[in-house]
């Protein structure tokens, strides 16, 4: 099951359901980790439940789940309790996006497992972390979207309170959590200790707040949705034109210059209110309504091809199905196929890490029925699934 990897050898027991859990480990598994993914008996991961479904299945759990073993273990039951504790010590990383405390009720705490498994590593992806006034709080993406301040810097300009598009809350915290694993795994290299790593949605909502969190300490105010405006480059934006809109952004004051040679509007370089990316940003209403009025006299794939030519950044807006037939993506291999037993081929993101020492598959491992290689592990690992005595 386990591919060629940097991570191959290393065995991850992976508690996890839904998707910030299930993203990280299915990155550990992209990267070579063999995946030991423990399931309720009988219902499984939460997220087979998801829609949309092919022939009875989950396309939501087959994507997040690609690669990875299933063992079906209630961690109340002594006969489960016995089996996992027998993996653990076989183990090199545990991961798990309980509510804080859940585990040291079931006595698996990092606390009761660290002192038994000094190698191993712990990761717990929860909601709010470990600690502080909010741990015991439930969560899920769009709580810790509304409260980390995403949200507020999301939208149009005096619209309603909007959602990122995908679950940033999920996958910032599956990202940062793969990468403190893969940190901790150097770390135990280097000293032959464990360690335990603590990520919480939330803290990873205000990690990537970018600059607002700098401009909010220095003006006092906070900042606002903008749409598709950049806050502080100008012109870096969404912008119409004849039959449509393109993305222009020119970081530099050298490209601004360039693209308004090549919209045939001179005077906009010269211009006093636009001379610098400072002045660009505080008249940037006044720059919007000039760079509109030269867009509009030609397409979207018009002016994408001038501005291409030209070295201006620039962009179409794609939608998905855009994306899924653009032959960038396909000669990136960022879409990669799964040839699921019962629900057929499926199409799913390909890994963005690309890797000289390792080939970059076209194909990836279907998603484990539930508890479908208990049989496997149970006889890699050596451990008896008969009854103790």
């Amino acid at each position: 099951m386990a591919v060629a990897g940097p991570l191959a050898g290393i065995v991850v027991l992976d508690l996890t359901r839904v998707l910030a859990g299930p993203y990280c480990t299915m990155i550990l598994a992209d990267l070579g980790a063999r995946v030991l993914k423990v399931e309720a008996p009988g219902s499984g991961d939460d997220s087979r439940g998801y829609g949309p479904f092919v022939n009875g299945k989950s396309a939501y759990f087959m994507a997040m789940n690609r690669g990875k073993e299933s063992i079906a273990l209630d961690l109340k039951a002594p006969e489960d309790r016995r089996i996992f504790e027998q993996l653990l010590p076989k183990v090199d990383v545990l991961v798990e996006n309980f509510r804080a405390g859940a585990m040291e009720r079931l006595g698996y705490g990092w606390e009761q497992l660290s002192a038994r498994h000094p190698r191993l590593i712990y990761a717990a992806a929860s909601g709010f972390g470990h600690n502080g006034p909010y741990k015991n709080r439930p969560a899920y993406d769009m709580v810790v979207q509304g409260m980390g301040g995403i949200m507020s810097i999301t939208g149009q300009p005096g619209g309603p309170p909007t959602r990122v598009g995908a679950s940033i809350g999920d996958l910032t915290a599956g990202l940062f959590t793969a990468i403190g694993i893969s940190s901790a795994l150097h770390h135990r290299a280097e000293s032959g200790k464990g360690m335990k790593i603590d990520v919480a949605m939330l803290d990873c909502q205000v990690a990537i707040l970018e600059n607002a969190l700098s401009r909010y300490f220095l003006t006092g105010k906070s900042p606002l949705p903008l749409g598709a405006r950049h806050p502080s480059i100008a012109p870096f934006a969404a912008y119409k034109t004849g039959d449509g809109h393109i993305i222009v952004a020119c970081g530099t004051d050298a490209l601004y210059r360039k693209f308004c040679a090549a919209v045939e509007r001179p005077a906009m370089a010269d211009d006093r209110r636009f001379l610098s990316n400072d002045k660009r940003s505080d008249n940037v209403d006044a720059l919007t309504a000039e760079i509109e009025s030269a867009l509009a006299a030609r397409s979207t794939a018009e002016w994408l091809a001038l501005l291409e030519q030209l070295g201006v950044p620039c962009a179409p807006i794609n939608d998905v199905a855009a994306i899924a037939g653009d032959p960038h993506i396909a000669a990136r291999n960022m879409i990669v196929g799964i040839d699921d037993p019962e629900a057929g081929p499926l199409k799913v993101a390909g890994n963005p890490i690309k890797m000289s020492a390792f080939a970059d598959r076209t194909t990836r491992p279907a998603a484990p029925a539930i508890d479908a290689d208990r049989a496997r592990i149970l006889r890699d690992f050596d451990i008896s699934d008969e009854p103790a005595a």
